[in-house]
């Protein structure tokens, strides 16, 4: 999974005494659940109320994946599902799981993790299927969604699950007091926009976003309209690029003036203006127009990266300072 988290440690690796493995519901209407993983017994999953665990809803098959624990080692077989199985967001007929990783099964996302007993991890996933089940009838029980902690399942995981299992709908993103969202079509990313910075470009947008490292998510309906400048990218294509640019932005960010500062333009200026380039020469327009330098961030048509390789460039060369 294209993500920058540490590796997750093995089934087999020694566990502190009295732990146990099980399965925690991090998103979806059993949130909060979890279900223990006995050695040498099989859970298999479904919409069958004969089976070990019990997950109501229209995504999930009457018999959809099986899980055991033989010897330390987690194995998951998807059996036949309709809407497919799905661990660290690649679709798996059979595999090996280990801790941390997490499965979609549904709109249910879960975690393998340790636990401190099975009694009170299968009570958990009790309480949360109740809670479930006194909800259904209503709106929201027939079209479940998919809500949870950023600092649990980040933004890049997610977009990789959404987007292998070609979800469709609205992911709203709330950190630090910001509103972002995401639209998807089949999985795809189609088009991002942060409240309150609407001139933000929309891949501009996601990029950033990719760097909201806690808050909460909801993934809401599908919105029908059509964007003016739709994006149409695939998540792996998306992350790959703005994982390349969060990278060089760290290495350049002890160059650049704070994002509350003004640029100006030098007085006396020494440095000719026919040696910009027209891109330059309108970055350094917008740079003395505009009250900040995170407007300038903002209003730019170019990505964060250019635009501040440009102000950096502009500052070195001796055309702007900053106050």
């Amino acid at each position: 999974m294209m993500n920058k988290a540490a590796p997750t440690t093995s089934a087999t690796e020694p566990r502190p005494p009295g732990s146990r493995l099980a399965l925690r519901f991090i998103s979806g209407k059993y949130q909060g659940g979890e279900f223990p993983i006995g050695e040498g017994r099989e859970i298999v999953i479904g919409r069958s109320s004969e089976l070990d665990m019990v997950l109501v809803e229209e995504m999930v098959s009457r018999r959809h994946a099986r899980i055991g624990l033989e010897e330390g080692v987690i194995t998951i077989e998807d059996l036949g599902s309709t809407n497919g199985t799905f661990v660290n967001g690649e679709k798996i007929q059979k595999g090996a799981l280990r801790e941390g990783d997490r499965i979609l099964i549904g709109t249910s996302i879960l975690k393998v993790v340790l636990t401190t007993g099975d009694a009170a991890a299968r009570q958990s996933f009790e309480i949360a299927a109740a809670r479930a089940s006194q909800k259904r009838g209503t709106r929201a029980e027939e079209a479940p969604r998919m809500s949870g902690n950023l600092e649990e399942i980040p933004l890049p995981d997610l977009l990789q699950l959404f987007g292998t299992s070609r979800k469709n709908g609205v992911l709203e993103l709330h950190s630090d007091g910001r509103l972002g969202r995401i639209y998807l079509r089949d999985g795809l990313i189609r088009f991002a926009t942060i409240v309150g910075r609407e001139e933000v470009g929309a891949l501009k947008s996601v990029y950033r976003m990719l760097e909201w490292q806690r808050g909460m998510f909801e993934l809401e309906p599908p919105d029908p309209r059509e964007f003016e400048h739709p994006i149409d990218l695939s998540p792996q294509e998306v992350l790959m690029e703005g994982f390349r640019q969060q990278d060089e932005l760290g290495t350049l960010k002890h160059k650049l003036p704070d994002p509350n500062g003004r640029l100006l333009l030098r007085s006396p200026l020494e440095a000719a203006l026919r040696e910009l380039t027209p891109v330059e020469l309108d970055i350094l327009q917008l740079a003395i127009n505009s009250p900040t330098v995170e407007v300038v961030m903002d209003l730019a048509p170019s990505t964060d990266l250019e635009t501040a390789q440009r102000i950096e460039s502009l500052m070195r060369r001796g055309y702007l300072v900053v106050t």
